[in-house]
């Protein structure tokens, strides 16, 4: 990895889906940014899963919740 992946933030999120529908298990495994060239992607893997598919997302931030009476 270069310099400037490691001190970035991740543009995406990878998960390893099994199952289809609202019954489908996402399961986060790893990271990816964008190559300096905008040609392809660097992948972080903290596991490599045997099944399933791999799913790669934008990495937005998660809405905060909202308190009661606000």
């Amino acid at each position: 990895m270069t310099d400037t992946t490691t001190k970035s933030r991740p543009s995406h999120r990878l998960f390893n889906v099994t199952g289809d529908g609202e019954s489908a298990r996402w399961t986060d495994i790893g990271v990816a940014w964008s190559t300096k060239d905008g040609k392809g992607f660097t992948l972080a893997l903290n596991a490599i899963p045997v099944n399933g598919r791999i799913v790669m997302r934008i990495n937005e931030d998660k809405p905060t919740a909202k308190k009661k009476g606000s």
